[in-house]
């Protein structure tokens, strides 16, 4: 009777414990890893050619790994560093990081308990994701500026084969099982179903649009989740056979990364739109429902939770932040800065055992040296349209980037400096052509010397040397579509 009493408790015991230990972390459907001072998080940023390191524990930046100089260095003919630091990707152990580098054609591993570099691949035109296959064994590169995916030995640090696919593969994730490996494309409007084993296509699958950025499979093994940024969409297939579609969501302009956090409210996919300004969060099930929009700030852009899903972090683009946001409330509970026009991130939990390790990293410097503008419709014709700006100093030389949307879709438009930020506008200064995607956002850059974006206003000298953007039709440009709205806000210097 005692011995029948102890196993019913023990089985009450293991039931309660087992409705604790949530799957987490694609591609790898582990069971919660509390967040600790081991864990770490990193963004790569493309513009400083910089990896930012946070601890997520304390919710701060360790310093920054650096691949590469900015512009202008990194454009001589002599330049060794790496270029326009774009993709992660990391070892199931949690050992090493993969860091695709989009213009310098390569993928730097780096040593995660030491931050140090421990080789780099170079691969064919313009990389863009890569992650490592669920038993350690290959990185998966794909090679959107080619038609192919790269699968490289990360012992011996070269490529061992390539993978036949259609022009312009955009990432590659594996189902937790290792099983499947699933890659959309960025250039052909189709998904690739691959068996891992023999590395033969097993299907073609239709995507709504050709433009698929980040893709991802659920810890459970049975989703997979892409976004299509050129037409602000989100498709869920089925990871299991016949990889059937499920759902086709429209989320909004400038659509980034999608990835899941499941806790005791339940099983949930969160996506960064970019040119709203926030994660929409969907209760994954027959049809997902959206149940929270949170206002994050500057295009977000990569989102990874952390290994018990009761966090997810999020790079802002055009913020220079990361932010973390608690999975029970939605809310932002913690800002962290970083580096500039951060792309992709992830979260490595027990990256560096020995703690509060700060080896082989550098001071934020320079590249916190941010200021943040907003732009807002200009007129009735277009009252929705919006663009968040940043202004980056490379030193000399500085980068804005702008991030608009509600503008009229698949359309041109011309971006000028202005000498007054209200009608008429003064002396204008065409900068750079910005052309929209079918949802009618899009984004732009230029570099040139324009910290007069940021002058201080309110002094004599502000108010003498500073420069404005306006946005306007782009043969017209009395017809104002966007124009600067109130004062710039500045990262740390």
């Amino acid at each position: 009777m005692k011995i029948r009493r102890l196993l019913s408790v023990l089985c009450l015991l293991s039931g309660a414990s087992a409705q604790q230990a949530f799957a987490q972390q694609v591609p790898f459907g582990r069971s919660d890893i509390p967040v600790s001072n081991a864990d770490r998080v990193y963004a790569a940023d493309q513009t400083s050619n910089t990896v930012s390191v946070i601890d997520p524990y304390n919710n701060q930046l360790l310093g920054v790994i650096r691949l590469g100089n900015p512009v202008p260095g990194s454009l001589s003919p002599l330049y060794k560093g790496q270029l326009l630091v774009h993709g992660l990707g990391f070892s199931p152990d949690s050992k090493t990081v993969a860091v695709v580098s989009v213009g310098s054609n390569s993928v730097t591993l780096i040593d995660t308990a030491t931050n140090a570099v421990k080789g780099t691949i170079y691969v064919g035109r313009s990389p863009h994701e890569a992650f490592f296959s669920p038993d350690g064994r290959e990185l998966w590169v794909t090679v959107r500026g080619e038609d192919y995916v790269s699968v490289i030995d990360p012992v011996a640090m070269k490529e061992t084969r390539r993978i036949q696919l259609a022009n312009g593969p955009g990432m590659t994730m594996f189902g937790p099982d290792g099983r499947y490996a699933f890659v959309c494309s960025s250039f052909t409007p189709e998904l690739a179903v691959i068996d891992v084993a023999s590395q033969q296509i097993l299907k073609r699958l239709p995507q709504a649009s050709p433009f698929c950025p980040n893709i991802a499979v659920s810890p459970e093994n049975d989703e997979v989740w892409f976004t299509l940024k050129d037409v602000g969409e989100v498709q869920v297939f089925s990871a299991q056979p016949p990889f059937e579609q499920k759902s086709t969501l429209h989320t909004g302009p400038i659509t980034n990364h999608v990835n899941f956090a499941n806790n005791r409210n339940g099983k949930f996919a969160y996506v960064t739109i970019g040119g709203a300004n926030e994660v929409k969060v969907f209760r994954r099930g027959a049809t997902p429902q959206l149940v929270a929009t949170i206002p994050v700030g500057n295009l977000p852009h990569g989102i990874w939770p952390s290994g018990d899903g009761s966090r997810v972090y999020v790079a802002l683009e055009n913020g220079e932040m990361a932010v973390a946001i608690d999975t029970l409330t939605n809310k932002v509970i913690s800002q962290i800065p970083i580096g500039q026009t951060t792309q992709a991130l992830v979260y490595v939990p027990n990256a560096a055992p020995a703690g509060n390790d700060t080896a082989n990293l550098m001071p934020l410097g320079e590249a916190g040296n941010t200021a943040r503008l907003h732009l807002a419709a200009a007129g009735p014709s277009l009252p929705n349209a919006q663009a968040s700006v940043a202004v980056n100093s490379l030193g000399l030389l500085d980068l804005v980037q702008i991030a608009a949307e509600g503008l009229m879709p698949t359309s041109q438009y011309q971006v000028y400096l202005a000498g007054s930020g209200e009608a008429p506008f003064g002396n204008l200064e065409p900068l750079a052509v910005l052309a929209t995607n079918p949802d009618g956002a899009g984004i732009v850059q230029a570099i040139g010397p324009l910290k007069t974006l940021a002058a201080e206003a309110g002094t004599a000298a502000g108010e003498s040397s500073r420069r404005f953007l306006i946005v306007t039709q782009l043969n017209n440009p009395s017809q104002v579509v966007l124009q600067q709205a109130g004062d710039s806000s500045s990262g740390q210097d």
